[in-house]
C-alpha cells in the first residue's frame, strides 16, 4: 500500500478517526464564517492578514476547548467516574489518553510550520489535525511524564514500503541522538524473522552506524532492541554478533499473559487463518503463494506481481472476520494486515510488542512511551493496536518521521 494510499484511504474508509473529523468540523464553522475566497491576496493583503489573525485567534480557541474535554476525560478515567465523560458523549469511539494534549500550543506551532490559518480556499484539512495532534502529543511528554522508549514500526515509517535502512536514510543520526540522550529505541516490525541476519539486511545503515558512532557507550548501544512479527521475536544489539544483533530467548521478555498462550491454539488460529487465505485467493483468482511461519501465515504476490488494494483489503476483512469468529480466536490475539502487496496474519499484535519492550527494558510506564506508525485507519492497520501500549504519533511517510524526530528535539525549549 503506498504511503499516499494509506493517508488518503483514511477520508474514504469503512473506519476512520472519529476524534480527527469531529475536529475537522468545529474548525470548518470558523473557516467558513472568515473566509474571503474573492479576495484578492496582492490587491487586499492589509485585510486577508486582519482576517488570518482572526482566524487564527478563533481556531486557537476550539484547539483549546477541545484540550479542555480530553483533561476532563483523563480525570473522568481516572477517577473512574460513573457514566460517559462529555467528550465520550460527543465522540463515541475515542480511547484513553496517557497524558493531556497541549493542543492549543501544538496548533499554533503547526500553523506556524504550515500557515493553516492563512489560508482562504482549504479549510484545516485531516493531514493537519493528524500534525497537530502529533505535536501535542510530544508536548504531553515534555510536559507531564517524560519520555523513556520510542518504537518505531519499519516500512513507511523508518523506510520506504519493502526498502531497507540504508546508511544515507535521515532517520539514522536522529535515533543515534535518541540512544545518545539516553533514550530506549524499538523496532517493532511485522517483519518475522528468527535469524539476525534478515533483521541485520533491513536494518544495516542504522547497526553499522551505532557500531562506528563515537558518540555512543557501550551503555547507550543496548539501548536498542528490534521486536519481529509483531510481538514474537526480540532481539537485542551485539557488537559482538555478525550481524550485529543477538535473539532474546522469551523467557527474558515475556509478558506473563503471554507465557499462557498455548502453543495448540496457536497453531489452530494459523491453520484456520491459512484456510481462509487459500480460499480469498481461490474466490479472488489472486497470483500468490502461501507461507507458513512460526509464529504467522500469510500471502505473498508471485512473479513481483501487483495485488489490487482492494483485493488485499477484502482478504484482510475476510480473515479477520473468520478468524474472529472462531473459538480459539478469542482465547488468543492475533492482527491481520495488508502489508502493502502481501496479507499476514501474526499470532499477538503491535501492543503485545511494545509492552514487551517496555517489560525488557525495567518496566517503563506506558505514559512515558511513544510509538510512531503510520497504519492506523488500513484495514488491519497494525499500528493502531499500539494505543493500547502507548502514547502514539500518526506518520504518513518516512520524511515526517525524521520532521518528527526534529520536532521532539526543538519543543525541549518549549
Amino acid at each position: 500500500m503506498t504511503t499516499r494510499y494509506r493517508v488518503e484511504y483514511a477520508l474514504k474508509s469503512h473506519r476512520r478517526d472519529q476524534l480527527i473529523e469531529w475536529i475537522k468540523g468545529l474548525l470548518a464553522v470558523p473557516f467558513v464564517l472568515h473566509s474571503q475566497p474573492t479576495a484578492i491576496y496582492h490587491e487586499q493583503s492589509e485585510n486577508l492578514s486582519v482576517v488570518a489573525a482572526d482566524t487564527h485567534q478563533r481556531y486557537a480557541e476550539i484547539f483549546r476547548d477541545v484540550e479542555n474535554l480530553i483533561r476532563d476525560h483523563i480525570q473522568h478515567d481516572r477517577e473512574n467516574t460513573p457514566g460517559k465523560s462529555k467528550l465520550k458523549l460527543l465522540v463515541p469511539t475515542v480511547g484513553f489518553f496517557f497524558t493531556p494534549l497541549p493542543l492549543e500550543d501544538a496548533f499554533k506551532w503547526q500553523d506556524r510550520q504550515r500557515f493553516i490559518s492563512r489560508r482562504r480556499f482549504v479549510a484545516p484539512s485531516f493531514n493537519d489535525i493528524r500534525l497537530i495532534l502529533n505535536s501535542a502529543q510530544l508536548l504531553g511528554l515534555k510536559r507531564n511524564t517524560g519520555l523513556d522508549l520510542v518504537t518505531f514500526d519499519g516500512d513507511v515509517t523508518l523506510y520506504d514500503d519493502g526498502a531497507c535502512l540504508t546508511l544515507d536514510n535521515p532517520v539514522i543520526p536522529r535515533i543515534i541522538r535518541l540512544l545518545r540522550q539516553g533514550h530506549k529505541v524499538g523496532i517493532v516490525t511485522a517483519a518475522g524473522y528468527t535469524d539476525a541476519e534478515k533483521y541485520y539486511e533491513r536494518l544495516r545503515g542504522l547497526l553499522d552506524e551505532m557500531k562506528a558512532s563515537p558518540e555512543l557507550t557501550p551503555a547507550d548501544r543496548q539501548g536498542l532492541v528490534v521486536m519481529g512479527g509483531e510481538s514474537n521475536f526480540l532481539f537485542r544489539y551485539d557488537a559482538s554478533s555478525p550481524h550485529l544483533l543477538s535473539y532474546v530467548p522469551r523467557a527474558e521478555w515475556l509478558l506473563p499473559e503471554m507465557v499462557s498462550w498455548k502453543e495448540d491454539d496457536i497453531t489452530e488460529l494459523l491453520d484456520i487463518a491459512e484456510s481462509s487465505l487459500r480460499a480469498c485467493a481461490s474466490n479472488l483468482n489472486l497470483p500468490v503463494a502461501v507461507l507458513r511461519k512460526d509464529r504467522a501465515v500469510g500471502v505473498y504476490p508471485l512473479d513481483r506481481s501487483k495485488i489490487a488494494r482492494e483485493h488485499l483489503e477484502e482478504t484482510v476483512l475476510v480473515v479477520q472476520n473468520t478468524v474472529e469468529g472462531s473459538a480459539v480466536g478469542s482465547r488468543l490475539p492475533f492482527c491481520a494486515f495488508n502489508g502493502g502487496n502481501d496479507v499476514f496474519v501474526d499470532i499477538g499484535d503491535k501492543s503485545w510488542g511494545v509492552r514487551a519492550c517496555q517489560q525488557y527494558f525495567g518496566g517503563i510506564e506506558r505514559t512515558r512511551t511513544l510509538h510512531v506508525g503510520d497504519q492506523f485507519l488500513s484495514a488491519g492497520a497494525n499500528d493502531f493496536k499500539a494505543r493500547l501500549a502507548s502514547t502514539t504519533a500518526w506518520i504518513a511517510s518516512p520524511g515526517e518521521t525524521v520532521q518528527l524526530l526534529d520536532e521532539l528535539e526543538q519543543i525541549q525549549g518549549l
